[in-house]
């Protein structure tokens, strides 16, 4: 079904122009949730909630100081300034911001929706070579920066046709770098650009199975739904909740859980750059945090950490995703704090979780149901819906759904105004869905998606390396890891030596969370009649 988007405020034209065709939209159920014709996320997160008397309330704790929502709209609306008044951002222009978990991240990012760009949120492992895709991609002219990541950015800048500006901003409480200087005395007062609800407000990139990363858009009006719909809804978020969370807020599922839930309802997020389980069990212990989100692996050491007398008392609620959660953690987080623990799955091309266990309606070993406003089935491949019990490919649409920025992907992951997940569930009798495992050959491991043919790429570069392929293989504390099959050049030694050096070379081009934990030296690799390689025999 056609829809009439609304008419756009952006002045730079790209996003819309490079929308997918409408008939390969999902179809989008968006009934539920009403909002105004101009909606600008960032003003609705910050301004707003002023308005609505939520000033003096904390919005944002991290680098040992709190902010408040009047201190954060004052800071996000200086910057918006310096943004439009000295770099000459434009409604539609693509800015990326890379940064770990921080408040100055989070207000660059409000600054850029509230002067109607589009924004680019990145992760502070990857590297100029990945941060390049990324640029080509967006087209991305200008950059903001953590002044302690800059190496990587400006490298990619040198070669770049597209990026112009890399500016950097102070990630810690100092406001000591070129942004932070220009925005200074700038007026809190900023006239935020009224973009159209259906506006694209953010790119979220997704590697995919490839390695060439997809653009997924989504619009204004998403980044509200997520809130009120699951944030709402399934975790009951009020304004007196603490969040924490490991998630980048480069991931949709960071940014949803870090930033947007809590600031929608006046509540507040602690940000952390290095969030470890121990690091999160020290800010739940000193902010008495409510609502906790990251992955089993993690819940794993906090629960060994409470044997020792780690204090989680103040958690209502524990958000599980990134990988299955084992029964065992289950099982085991219920028996020790008595709270609940939600499993649930979520995509980047849908924005956040859509099907989730409930606070009342909950089952162990189990992704959940659906959350409202959402539709889900489990189908063969002709699109079938199969019966209760039986693994098949699980497909879904809602408010939120699959768009791809100008790439031919989209017929693959929207069939029918379906999103494809590319994951395989069986629902039971009782309307539970159960996860059964990828479809695809992604990686996932410790809650990141890991693409083993980019993990290859990288290792054939190396001079000892002849021919490889790489795998995910069962590991209990991280789901998975990365394991390669090499087969070394004439000569070179098969040592515990060369797996270092292949380890560390892999670390150094690529983002380190994807180097291969295991490395296995083979004479060759197992392939077809025409050459190609198969993987399915690594893993017996």
């Amino acid at each position: 079904m056609q829809t009439t988007l609304k008419p756009s405020a952006h002045t730079d034209t790209f996003s819309r122009d490079n929308l997918p065709a409408q008939a390969l939209w999902p179809e989008l159920n968006t009934d539920k949730f009403s909002y105004p014709d101009q909606l600008n996320v960032a003003w609705e997160l910050t301004d707003k909630m002023v308005q609505q008397g939520f000033g003096d309330h904390t919005a944002l704790i991290g680098n040992g100081r709190r902010r408040t929502y009047k201190e954060l709209t004052d800071w996000s609306n200086k910057l918006a300034h310096a943004l439009v008044e000295d770099y000459g951002v434009k409604p539609g222009n693509r800015v990326l911001i890379r940064s770990a978990n921080n408040p100055a991240m989070v207000a660059c990012w409000l600054a850029a929706t509230k002067a109607g760009a589009v924004v680019v949120n990145t992760m502070p492992m990857i590297r100029a070579g990945e941060i390049s895709k990324i640029v080509d991609k967006a087209q991305v002219a200008i950059a903001l920066c953590d002044t302690r990541l800059m190496d990587e950015l400006v490298q990619c800048a040198k070669d770049s046709k597209y990026l112009k500006n890399v500016v950097g901003f102070d990630g810690t409480a100092n406001f000591d770098a070129e942004l932070d200087r220009i925005a200074l005395n700038k007026s809190v007062l900023f006239d935020t650009v009224a973009t159209s609800s259906d506006d694209v407000a953010l790119l979220g990139f997704t590697s995919g199975t490839t390695g060439e990363p997809k653009a997924t858009m989504h619009f204004h009006r998403d980044l509200l739904y997520i809130a009120d719909g699951y944030a709402k809804e399934v975790l009951n978020v009020t304004s007196d909740d603490v969040f924490v969370g490991s998630p980048p807020i480069a991931f949709t599922f960071g940014l949803g859980g870090l930033a947007i839930f809590p600031l929608r309802f006046g509540a507040a997020a602690t940000l952390l750059e290095k969030a470890t389980p121990a690091d999160m069990i020290e800010i739940i212990e000193t902010y008495k945090a409510t609502v906790s989100f990251t992955a089993p692996t993690a819940y794993r050491a906090m629960l060994a950490a409470m044997d020792q007398g780690a204090d989680l008392s103040s958690l209502r609620v524990a958000i599980s995703a990134g990988e299955t959660l084992p029964q065992a953690i289950y099982d085991e987080w219920n028996q020790k704090t008595g709270k609940p623990i939600l499993d649930g799955i979520g995509a980047t091309e849908m924005l956040h979780i859509f099907i989730t266990n409930h606070l009342n309606d909950r089952k162990a070993h189990c992704t959940g149901k659906v959350v409202a406003g959402y539709q889900a089935k489990v189908v063969d491949d002709q699109m079938r819906e199969l019966p209760r019990g039986e693994v098949g490919n699980l497909i879904v649409k809602g408010p939120t759904g699959c768009r791809y920025l100008a790439d031919d992907r989209q017929s693959i992951y929207v069939r029918d105004g379906w999103n494809i997940t590319g994951d395989a569930f069986y629902q039971d009798e009782d309307d539970f869905f159960h996860f059964a495992a990828r479809a695809d050959d992604m990686i996932i491991s410790s809650g990141y998606n890991i693409a083993g043919p980019e993990v290859e790429a990288s290792l054939l570069l190396h001079e000892l390396v002849s021919e490889c392929a790489v795998i995910g293989i069962a590991d209990e504390a991280r789901g998975q890891i990365v394991c390669a099959f090499v087969v070394l050049k004439e000569g070179a030694l098969a040592s515990d030596e060369t797996v270092k050096l292949l380890k560390d070379h892999v670390k150094a081009t690529i983002a380190p969370y994807k180097y291969p934990r295991e490395v296995r030296f083979i004479a060759e690799l197992p392939k077809t009649a025409t050459g190609k390689i198969q993987r399915f025999a690594l893993k017996k």
